[in-house]
């Protein structure tokens, strides 16, 4: 009867007339801004069913809302371990948001860090920048590397090296 021109052009209609949802990338709170000054959103998406062993690697922003027992590596992006994320392993990323928990005695390597309100990290941490928010907790070392380059030593050259080596 009443339709809302929008949502009529931006639902695509399956073939039995009826009106398909497409799926988009989940975000985190959008008041949540990065100290890049980007909201996060991730491109792909681990859910919070599921359950990953082993060591997850890409070349794209990764959300992980689901428990993952190994090492995370994303390289120049940005890894968000959401509200219901659980990791233990290692993490190296250009820029990691923490909302949920990353367990063990593992080492992070990244540009920035943030552990958000709520959220808990045990580990050492080798960055440029850390933001660690009243009533989060942390358990471990901070090594703050002066420059960029240093940092992107640690992410190209090192990566293995630093996940896979316990604290």
């Amino acid at each position: 009867m009443w339709r809302n021109k929008e949502s009529q052009s931006t639902a695509p209609s399956a073939p039995s007339g009826r009106v398909v949802e497409t799926l988009s990338a989940p975000k985190v709170p959008a008041s949540d801004v990065s100290p890049t000054g980007r909201v996060a959103q991730a491109t792909s998406w681990l859910g919070p069913t599921l359950r990953v062993k082993g060591e997850i690697s890409g070349n794209e922003d990764l959300l992980v809302d689901g428990k993952v027992e190994g090492p995370i590596s994303v390289g120049e992006h940005r890894l968000t371990v959401g509200h219901n994320g659980q990791v233990s392993g290692g993490l190296a990323a250009r820029e990691i948001i923490i909302y949920g928990k990353v367990d063990g005695h593992h080492n992070v390597v990244s540009e920035s860090i943030e552990i958000k309100k709520g959220a808990s990290m045990i580990g050492d941490v080798t960055t440029r920048r850390i933001v660690i928010e009243d009533g989060a907790g942390f358990k471990g070392s901070i090594e703050i590397e002066e420059s960029s380059k240093q940092v992107d030593s640690n992410l190209d050259n090192s990566i293995a090296r630093k996940l896979s080596t316990p604290a």
